[in-house]
């Protein structure tokens, strides 16, 4: 988390798709559900597709489509969460 946290701060947001990626990487990796394992495939250059956009869309707004970022967000792993 601290390696997350310093890269997102040196390149002023802009790798924050990859430390989302390695974070969440790793904590989905690591877990078991059921006796199944999870495996996480998502990919930062994926999300960072989806971060420009919504980053747009809420400048477009005026800051109301970050209401729904976390949302988006959520789905987006959601998505790229399977069963090993």
């Amino acid at each position: 988390m601290l390696l997350g946290t310093i890269v997102t701060i040196c390149t002023f947001g802009i790798c924050y798709p990859w430390a989302v990626c390695k974070l969440y990487g790793w904590k989905i990796n690591h877990a078991v559900v059921e006796g199944r394992r999870l495996k996480f495939d998502g990919k930062a250059v994926q999300l960072f597709g989806n971060w420009i956009k919504w980053w747009l869309l809420c400048v477009v707004t005026l800051g109301i489509y970050s209401f729904w970022l976390g949302i988006a967000l959520n789905k987006w792993k959601a998505k790229h969460t399977h069963f090993a």
